[in-house]
């Protein structure tokens, strides 16, 4: 095998990987080389083609490929290497990652470090087993977004979303205005799983029905869907003439990768667990982006990559402080990032709670940190900070763990 040195090598061609491939250029580091398994840059963002995209990195309203070409102009603009329709294969523990493609066959690259930035992938209907036959027409609503928007054909006439994640709202609305009636948005939970302003936008403005506590059981069609059953919590099931039903029912963070190489993987989150500085569990491997922890949007994912980033910098320079606080989530929270602290250093903490909250407190167990938080929902990320200062005045230095707890007011 060939081999190829590298400062630092970004797997994954995303918003993740282009924000942290920049950055880390920007902040010093020499040789860089960003690895995308497929032919072009910019991850999900080229089918993304509604705005909503750049409101805080850009101060500006931008759709998914024009935030994608932002980030791809400047990478470029930096002359780091790229090197496309190339598959990382496996990280060995020298920190070299075995590739492969069609040109120089399998090949060996060796990095200082490594910033894992993967992306995710959809759950299919083996995911969540629903029974009946296998007829055309079943689809994850982000192959639906690819077909409508990249390759021009509307997958039927007639549709149900399953799941009321930010895909299967926006594509709600891309099928009515491409001419599918879209019979209604159905959730399994007693609340929705996307941003309220999708809700707003992409259901409420086009009149399209979201009924919660209701999911499909049983699909029905021979070569092609031609109805379901949808069942309530407590109702009578009912059959759905449709020829189409889409699935936004989760995403699962890509660490194929990242748990070949060993490193600790946190199970509610789905991605490895990290510090403040996005560093793993294995020394000189940092992860950014949704194979990390699946996101609201790609601007939050660029801060992400920045803060990798600058990890990865400290890291080369020996300048990388240990972590020595574990961070746990408590009642009312199912997901929390990062994992571990670093003594009096500011950190910026995100969650998930489990449920909607009218009025509710945010606080750190057995101390006097509490913030009060006006409306908390699971299809909405938390955001809290803990400053310098507070280390001292609420005593979380001597402290091995903090625990967050969410409680009503």
């Amino acid at each position: 095998m060939n081999m190829m040195q590298y400062d630092v090598i970004v797997i994954g061609g995303g918003p993740g990987g282009l924000a942290a491939a920049y950055k880390v250029s920007l902040l010093g580091a020499e040789k860089v080389l960003l690895l995308e398994r497929e032919q072009f840059l910019g991850g999900i963002l080229p089918q993304c083609i509604h705005t909503g995209f750049g409101l805080m990195e850009f101060k500006q309203e931008l759709s998914g490929p024009e935030y994608a070409q932002i980030f791809i102009d400047l990478v470029k603009e930096r002359h780091i290497d790229i090197k496309l329709d190339t598959m990382a294969l496996y990280i060995n523990g020298k920190k070299e990652v075995i590739c492969s493609n069609k040109k120089e066959g399998i090949h060996k690259i060796e990095g200082k470090s490594i910033i894992l930035a993967l992306g995710c992938r959809e759950r299919t209907r083996g995911a969540i087993g629903i029974p009946g036959t296998r007829p055309a027409g079943v689809y994850t609503a982000g192959m639906v977004q690819r077909m409508i928007n990249i390759e021009g054909y509307l997958p039927g006439k007639k549709a149900v979303i399953l799941g009321s994640g930010d895909i299967g709202l926006i594509m709600a609305r891309r099928l009515v205005l491409e001419g599918c009636k879209v019979e209604g948005v159905f959730e399994i939970m007693p609340f929705s799983t996307g941003l309220k302003r999708n809700i707003a936008q992409c259901l409420e403005d086009f009149d399209i029905p979201l009924y919660f506590n209701s999911t499909v059981t049983r699909i029905f069609g021979y070569k092609r869907v031609e109805s379901v059953e949808v069942r309530t919590k407590d109702g009578e099931p009912r059959l759905i003439d449709c020829d189409t039903l889409l699935l936004s029912v989760g995403l699962i963070p890509e660490n194929e990768l990242s748990i070949s190489c060993g490193i600790k993987i946190d199970e509610s989150t789905g991605g490895p667990e990290v510090d403040q500085d996005f560093s793993t569990s294995v020394d000189g491997i940092f992860s950014c982006g949704n194979s990390l922890f699946v996101n609201d949007l790609a601007d939050d994912v660029t801060q992400d990559a920045y803060a990798a980033a600058r990890g990865s910098i400290d890291y080369l320079g020996g300048k990388k402080i240990k972590a020595d606080i574990s961070i746990e989530k408590g009642r009312g929270i199912n997901q929390i990032l990062p994992q571990k602290i670093s003594a009096g250093k500011e950190v910026k903490l995100k969650m998930r709670v489990d449920k909607p909250y009218h009025r509710a407190a945010l606080s750190i167990r057995g101390t006097g940190f509490k913030k009060v938080k006006k409306y908390l929902s699971p299809g909405e990320l938390v955001f809290t900070t803990i400053r310098e200062k507070d280390f001292g005045k609420y005593g979380l230095s001597a402290k091995n763990s903090l625990i967050l707890d969410i409680d009503k007011k």
